[in-house]
């Protein structure tokens, strides 16, 4: 027989496809011809896969030689192909059973060695597999782990094509994946480092309990980076749909831990303030790659010095931070990745960034407004948090006043809001608060009586604040009633909800 098929998995953003890869001998002068849109990476398997059935001590097929990657209208990319070729050209030369292979899923990359090297995002890929009814999954050692984590899936590893094809040809068993280590004990950052500061740890946990975006101004030195690094850690751990979600993520990313567990914390991403769009949001040649932004989903983008980064740069975030997912069209196709974040943005006042604040600045107020006018209007309008954090005065950073209360604390009161709202926005699907939309909340049953509303409604009618920044305000008092243990918030919590908009509260 000189054809041959092995079912494999490609990749267009964060979504898997199977892919047939199929092989076929011919009469013709000796010669590997690959169609179906591969890419530049994947154009150089022909010279890997000779090398490594070579080196594998098996005979190369002196013919011509045709691989077809169907469907052949999707872009594919990468080297996972490579031991699906490898094993679908073997077959078709009549060196292989032809139905050794049949509903099997086969991953992985070659070395000229013939050894079977990790790829990136095995998780989505078994993930499509098990989708399409494909239970079985043959990928590198390396990655085993990783692709354990999809239910209802038996994984075999190899560690080179020597092995699968004694696989295949003699009942030789694979490798199982690699046992599990002990779960790392949780670390990082813990809130109750932070000395002062109770305006910005109320800020801080109200964005906590409702998902909210924040926006910290203040001296240098005054916690708003510690207090940024800090919102993880009281942050509830993630639930399996979304562990899948951000594993993927870090798969296709090549950032995933070795160990391969779900990620259960919530990711922080805080890139450099030089970093560009395409870093930010994700880009590059061919079919674009997730930036930080989508690294960070369902979890924190710290922006520190905000107000140093390009304006370019920061306006390209306004359209993911409404929709929760960015869309990057390019020559190759249109790719999407999820990014529902909680952003985190600090900046200095003014360019000398005095560390006794407005005492001691000795920038003009045109200076100043030019200075956080690089934070355009429309950016900040999206950000429903928004602080003043004042410097610490010496009896704050060093008078101790009794225990600082601890991340694992505030994490339980977060815990606790963010159930309660579950419960409630259970029918629309809706996570926190945040996510809920503005209709919503301004009709029934949902929508708060006039005399709660009343200063909100006359802030609008003022022009103090959008329809945007309405809704967002409805948003927070949602949040801060979880925090009190209410059913739904009074007029009180609206207010502290305006403050907290305009930047001053008193928590």
């Amino acid at each position: 027989m000189s054809y041959a098929r092995i079912m494999c998995v490609g990749l267009l953003g964060v979504t898997g496809h199977v892919v047939e890869v199929e092989a076929d001998l011919s009469q013709g002068l000796p010669a590997v011809v690959l169609t179906g849109l591969p890419d530049t990476s994947l154009n150089e398997a022909r010279d890997r896969v000779r090398a490594a059935v070579v080196n594998s001590g098996e005979s190369w097929p002196n013919r011509r030689i045709t691989v077809n990657l169907q469907p052949a209208a999707l872009p594919k990319q990468g080297s996972a192909f490579d031991l699906a070729i490898a094993a679908a050209l073997l077959t078709s030369a009549g060196e292989l059973p032809t139905d050794a292979l049949d509903g099997v899923v086969v991953l992985g990359e070659l070395g000229l060695d013939g050894a079977v090297r990790a790829v990136r995002g095995v998780l989505p890929m078994v993930a499509a597999a098990a989708r399409a009814g494909l239970t079985r999954v043959i990928v590198p050692l390396a990655n085993a782990r990783e692709a354990g984590v999809v239910p209802g899936v038996t994984v075999h590893a190899v560690d080179s094509l020597h092995r699968l094809v004694a696989h295949i040809r003699d009942a030789e068993a694979l490798l199982d994946p690699p046992p599990a280590d002990p779960a790392p004990a949780a670390a990082g950052p813990d809130l109750a480092d932070v000395a002062g500061q109770e305006l910005g740890r109320f800020g801080l946990e109200v964005a906590a309990a409702g998902g909210h975006h924040l926006a910290l101004f203040g001296a240098p030195g005054a916690g708003k980076t510690m207090l940024a690094e800090r919102l993880p850690s009281i942050l509830p751990e993630l639930d399996d749909e979304a562990a899948l979600e951000v594993t993927a993520l870090h798969s296709i990313a090549g950032v995933l831990p070795p160990d391969g567990r779900l990620v259960r914390r919530p990711p922080y991403q805080a890139p450099h303030h030089t970093a560009s769009a395409a870093a930010l949001v994700g880009g590059g040649s061919g079919l674009a790659r997730p930036g930080a932004l989508s690294l960070a989903h369902r979890g924190v983008l710290f922006l520190d010095e905000a107000a140093e980064i390009p304006s370019a740069t920061l306006q390209a975030l306004r359209q993911p931070l409404e929709t929760g997912r960015v869309v990057l069209a390019r020559a190759r196709g249109t790719t999407e990745f999820p990014a529902r974040v909680q952003l985190v943005m600090a900046a200095n006042p003014c360019p000398c960034a005095s560390p006794a604040g407005d005492q001691h600045c000795t920038c003009a107020p045109a200076v100043r407004r030019r200075y956080l006018a690089k934070l355009s209007g429309p950016l900040l309008d999206r950000i429903d948090i928004r602080l003043t954090i004042a410097p610490l005065s010496a009896a704050q950073l060093t008078t101790a006043t009794g225990p600082a209360t601890s991340s694992a604390q505030v994490g339980a009161r977060v815990l606790a809001a963010r159930a309660a709202a579950t419960a409630r926005w259970a029918e629309g699907g809706w996570r926190t608060n945040a996510e809920v939309p503005g209709p919503v909340l301004r009709r029934a049953p949902w929508r708060l009586p006039v005399t709660d509303t009343r200063d909100l409604r006359a802030s609008l009618d003022r022009g103090l604040l959008s329809a945007r920044g309405f809704d967002r305000v409805l948003r927070l008092a949602w949040s801060i009633g979880d925090l009190d243990g209410r059913e739904r918030p009074a007029r009180a919590e609206v207010n502290e909800a305006i403050q907290l908009r305009m930047g001053e509260s008193h928590g």
